[in-house]
């Protein structure tokens, strides 16, 4: 599916291609936003919280990856928490010092290659399956699938929005 600046004119019956669409939607809006964005504002903060653009992106790519792959599939993932300090999973987020646009191209490629791998989890497998234990998730139940395609949603549609503002600082670019 073509994903413009406009949300997806998908109407499946199948919940996991709206969803799946979806999520190609928002990894498209966070790639457009990030778009023209030079090292030093890509390494700026521009809020109170003090994360970056480049570090918002790292935690995206890393956090997409940690629902689907480590935890859906129980797959070994190297540095699952690696957007963390430290990859404490309660560390702040964090790039090397020197991250500017050719590490945010290589995170962007990552993001799209990460969501290849989440359509076709959600294309091969029911929505109502349960996570492998073993990753991410070590107790049962671990969730459904269809709980941590919405939980990584709405992930997506919050930091787009938290993008959104950082480029009407930045250069007075607005969101929808």
């Amino acid at each position: 599916m073509a994903v413009g600046g406009r949300e997806p004119r998908l109407d499946s019956p199948d919940a996991a291609v709206q969803l799946a669409a979806y999520l190609d939607y928002y990894r498209a809006s966070v790639e457009g936003k990030l778009a023209g964005l030079d090292d030093a504002a890509l390494r700026t903060s521009r809020l109170p919280s003090g994360w970056t653009p480049i570090e918002l992106l790292a935690h995206l790519v890393h956090m997409e990856q940690r629902w689907f792959v480590w935890g859906f599939l129980a797959e070994d993932v190297e540095a699952p928490w690696g957007d963390h300090a430290g990859g404490a999973d309660e560390g702040p987020w964090a790039v090397p010092a020197d991250a500017g646009r050719a590490h945010a191209d290589a995170l962007i490629h990552r993001l799209h290659e990460i969501g290849r791998r989440t359509t076709e989890i959600l294309g091969s497998t029911p929505l109502e399956t349960r996570g492998r234990l073993g990753g991410r998730f070590t107790e049962e139940p671990a969730p459904r699938l269809a709980w941590i395609g919405f939980h990584v949603l709405q992930e997506y549609a919050r930091h787009a929005g938290h993008l959104d503002i950082v480029r009407e600082l930045e250069d007075g670019a607005r969101g929808e």
